[in-house]
């Protein structure tokens, strides 16, 4: 069993739709980020990040962040970073002037989370592009690039390690919040809580 805890900044919609996910092998405890909670991080196996999180607020707590992975947490963190607040984490940038072309997605490296996962499913959504990703994050240099974007191949989703932790990133909404029952997109989220709940803390 994996304990998760995902870090709150108090919308309710985005509370309900990572709720659903929480099952006996990988609970999933909601953490209200502005409160004390980044001394408590080590009671958990895995740390979830959405895409409207206050990032001033885990600006301000890099350090615990950074320590937690460094003792063989994990954090899966989504979104357009501002303020980076994860070790070796670059802010978003934003496409100019992007065409079709630039948003379709390319597979490259496998990943247990997209096992089955078409990448047109992911390049668009009941015929429109860019749901997503819209731009895209510099990746540390030793990281697992698993998919970009568009011919000049901007990485979108990455893994990297940090110490005997990991940090698996998507720059882009929740990966959680791709079911939409119409497409191999909707094995994108019960796959990964598989994921989380298979891998305690160090593996």
């Amino acid at each position: 069993m994996a304990q998760l805890l995902y870090l709150s900044s108090g919308a309710q919609e985005t509370i309900e739709k990572i709720q659903c996910w929480s099952t006996p092998d990988a609970p999933i405890t909601i953490g209200n980020i502005y409160s004390d909670l980044f001394k408590s991080l080590d009671a958990y196996d895995a740390i979830l990040i959405g895409m409207h999180a206050d990032q001033r607020r885990l600006a301000a707590h890099t350090g615990e962040l950074a320590a937690y992975l460094e003792r063989g947490g994990t954090i899966v963190a989504n979104g357009h970073v501002a303020y980076p607040y994860l070790p070796q984490i670059a802010p978003f940038q934003p496409i100019p002037d992007y065409r079709r072309d630039d948003l379709i997605v390319y597979r490259d490296s496998l990943h247990p989370v997209w096992d089955g996962v078409a990448t047109e499913d992911l390049s668009q959504r009941r015929g429109v592009a860019g749901f997503y990703a819209r731009g895209w994050h510099a990746p540390p240099p030793s990281a697992q690039v698993i998919h970009s974007i568009g011919d000049a191949r901007r990485p979108v989703d990455f893994m990297y390690r940090v110490g005997s932790g990991r940090v698996l990133f998507h720059g882009g909404n929740e990966l959680w919040a791709f079911d939409d029952g119409t497409s191999t997109a909707g094995r994108l989220a019960p796959q990964l809580f598989a994921w989380l709940s298979a891998g305690k803390r160090n593996s």
